[in-house]
């Protein structure tokens, strides 16, 4: 107890944070645990406003402003709707 130990070849230090889910464990140095938290709860946030704009119908197209880089390439969005036929 309260001493370093080595899983797999990664070491653990007492006040470590340790997470895991079905995807996996991580171990967080507890001089980082603030920072990855908060990291951690504005990517839910972006994560939850990005669906929540999916759900109005907002394209990813235009939210991750990729219109420009398509224009760059020479590639034409056409929705399906507007497809000639």
């Amino acid at each position: 107890m309260n001493v370093p130990v080595s899983i797999a070849g990664t070491v653990i230090r007492p006040g470590d944070a340790v997470v895991a889910d079905d995807d996996g464990v991580v171990c967080v140095p507890r001089e980082q645990a603030a920072q990855v938290a908060a990291d951690a709860r504005s990517r839910a946030r972006r994560e939850d406003e990005a669906r929540e704009a999916f759900a109005r119908g907002e394209l990813g197209l235009d939210r991750y402003q990729l219109r420009p880089v398509l224009e760059r390439l020479g590639v034409t969005y056409v929705r399906a709707d507007q497809e000639e036929r």
